[in-house]
């Protein structure tokens, strides 16, 4: 590869009992968008983290040669300074500050000691411009939605000369529209010459913007793929990442479905500091034994906040409607409530509502259902274990011990984490929000595989997905929401994709 800026030969880095990257090789083009694909703990973040000096020089083996030099970044900033810019898939933003002060936070422009902060306003919002943000320099943060937050951390890297930006799943948690912005701007910035790494398990997106795949299996590089190739398929990809063929994306399943176990009737729901402003409105659905059922919606419809509110009225106010649990009445006001009721959620944010990072597997599997193994208040110990491993095992959670921290797993073992601690509370209904998010194609079959499970062993299952394959693929019945109201539902056998959109997206006053 003439052209060459960088290359990473023979990395190994290794934690404690673990081997995290075994040898991994990589080559990226000047002026390309280079893709990096993987199962969950393949090794990919770790990679990224090495290049960018998350982890310094004398903390791995193998060499790095960027832009005709050899790398030996001890910090983030000796990495920056040469061009190498590294954007988290957990926004390094403070959400109190401005814009401005976001951007150049620890780069100030500063004049006899003092802050310019024209000088910084203005740079702010050229480099806003640059990015497609119209958004004011001294607008704070915490105000912007994810999207324009992404936006955000690119100018932010714009401003220290970056030569190679790197994004570790970029558009994870943003919609559809601001997905296909961000992914625009990166096209940009290519014709402008900067060098991308995209980390992402977003297959078709890699189809549409990288020039060049390289797969990371178990912590060795596999081979790097030229996406110009007609042969470079979606399969092609997942063959490598998961060293099988993956012709089924969704596990097969006889639904065997019972009567109503759930349901909830006339449900209201004001937003928390907006009153006037009611943002799930006269919502009625139901779910049977064995049954799993989608709710589909775009981005502000209510999914979320229609479940979060059901759930010990976790969000909102002047919460109203009724919800049944086997045809009688239950109070779901509390969290405590809705779990005696047989209720659990897993939610759409597992690293902020759903786990304890810092803790081990064993305190998370158990948090949610501690009264099953307490007596007089305090905890026996050896049947914590010995719950905790047995949801290790059956639910295949990739970890040396249930005494590993939760922190350090892969999303799609967090993941699978979340759902041992909310079944270890033996729920009747199941709330699943974005159960897949962030998670690689294999870990999802899995998720898939224990959903059915769960299914067939005669549970409610109701799945909030952004993703309306995914929900085709797993739901015997969809509701779609809109404007905060149920708009329709549809069997199996009669959704599609263009009908569920056409739903989700009738305006307010047309809902039924």
């Amino acid at each position: 590869m003439e052209n060459t800026i960088l290359r990473m030969q023979d990395i190994i880095k290794t934690f404690p009992g673990v081997k995290a990257l075994d040898g991994v090789n990589l080559s990226v083009a000047a002026g390309e968008i280079h893709a990096i694909c993987g199962e969950n703990g393949a090794g990919k973040s770790t990679l990224m983290k090495v290049l960018s000096g998350v982890y310094p020089h004398g903390s791995y083996s193998g060499s790095i040669h960027f832009d005709g030099v050899e790398l030996k970044a001890s910090t983030i900033k000796d990495s920056e300074a040469l061009g190498i810019v590294i954007i988290h898939q957990e926004l390094a933003l403070v959400p109190h500050l401005s814009v401005a002060e976001n951007i150049f936070l620890g780069n100030e422009t500063q004049h006899a000691g003092f802050i310019d902060w024209n000088s910084t306003n203005q740079r702010a919002a050229a480099l806003l411009e640059r990015v497609g943000l119209a958004e004011h320099p001294a607008t704070p943060v915490g105000q912007l939605g994810v999207g324009k937050q992404q936006l955000v951390e690119i100018a932010k890297a714009l401003s220290k000369n970056v030569k190679l930006l790197i994004l570790d799943e970029p558009t994870a948690a943003l919609n559809d529209a601001d997905s296909e912005h961000l992914l625009d701007l990166l096209r940009d910035l290519r014709r402008q010459g900067i060098t991308s790494i995209i980390i992402s398990h977003k297959l078709g997106e890699i189809e549409e913007i990288a020039d060049t795949t390289t797969i990371i299996r178990d912590g060795q590089s596999v081979e790097t793929l030229d996406m110009s190739d007609p042969f470079t398929t979606q399969d092609r990809i997942i063959r490598a990442m998961v060293g099988r063929e993956l012709s089924v994306r969704y596990p097969p399943r006889e639904p065997d479905i019972g009567s109503v176990v759930f349901e909830v009737r006339d449900w209201s729901v004001r937003h928390p500091t907006q009153p006037d402003r009611l943002v799930v409105d006269g919502a009625a659905l139901d779910v049977r034994a064995g049954e799993i059922v989608g709710i589909a919606g775009l981005m502000g419809a209510g999914r979320t906040e229609l479940a979060m509110s059901i759930f010990g009225h976790s969000y909102g106010r002047d919460i109203s409607g009724t919800v049944q649990m086997d045809g009688r009445p239950v109070d779901t006001s509390s969290v405590r409530k809705a779990i005696k009721a047989g209720i659990a959620y897993v939610s759409e944010d597992r690293k902020k509502f759903g786990l304890n990072l810092i803790e081990d597997i064993r305190t998370n599997t158990t948090a949610a259902g501690l009264q099953k193994i307490s007596t007089g208040g305090f905890v026996n110990g050896p049947k914590e274990i010995q719950i905790a491993e047995f949801y290790r095992r059956s639910m295949r959670i990739k970890a040396p011990s249930v005494l590993a921290k939760t922190g350090n797993l892969s999303g799609g073992n967090q993941q699978k984490v979340v759902l041992g601690k909310w079944l270890h509370t033996a729920p009747e209904l199941l709330i699943l929000d974005e159960p897949t998010r962030g998670i690689d194609v294999g870990a999802k079959y899995e998720i898939y595989t224990i959903i059915n499970e769960l299914a067939d062993a005669g549970k409610a299952v109701l799945v909030i997905s952004s993703e309306l394959p995914e929900l085709l693929g797993i739901c015997d019945r969809i509701y779609t929401l809109a404007y905060g109201r149920i708009t329709g539902q549809l069997p199996r056998a009669e959704a599609t994709q263009e009908r569920l959109m056409e739903l989700m997206t009738l305006e307010k006053d047309n809902t039924r």
